[in-house]
């Protein structure tokens, strides 16, 4: 290969990733039922550590969860309505406001056993709320 054929990989290979980046993201949110959503687990360092994402409401009562920047057809993380609650909401402080939506609010959460952070804008928070609570007759939140 000479220099020219390497150069144009070089250029070619990151704009075809990004063009395939895009191509996911429209066809998960052609489905409906999609959210923006940005998500951090736990809380060591103020500001950091968010990943954005799109929340997918699946039925069964579970939130599937994939990063913007993925090629992966398979959600990242999959919470589930049962062991979801909310602790309280904010607004993003400091470094979170560059890292996340302009208009977001933080909602701080325990699945399960394991602490983490959702930040939606107010309409999604609005439905991710409402969605929380359909919970079916029985289920219950864990101790």
């Amino acid at each position: 290969m000479n220099a020219v054929e390497v150069l144009a990989a070089l250029v070619l290979l990151p704009c075809l990733l990004l063009v395939a980046v895009g191509v996911r993201h429209r066809l998960l949110q052609r489905s409906g039922g999609t959210v923006e959503l940005s998500l951090r687990w736990g809380r060591s360092r103020p500001g950091r550590g968010w990943a954005n994402g799109l929340g997918y409401f699946a039925t069964g009562g579970e939130l599937w969860w994939y990063r913007v920047f993925s090629l992966s057809v398979r959600p990242r993380r999959v919470l589930l309505r049962r062991e979801l609650q909310v602790l309280g909401q904010r607004a993003p402080t400091g470094a979170e406001r560059r890292a996340l939506q302009g208009g977001a609010v933080v909602l701080e959460c325990r699945a399960g056993a394991a602490n983490l952070e959702l930040a939606l804008d107010g309409p999604a928070v609005t439905g991710f709320l409402a969605w929380l609570e359909s919970r079916p007759p029985g289920a219950t939140l864990p101790r």
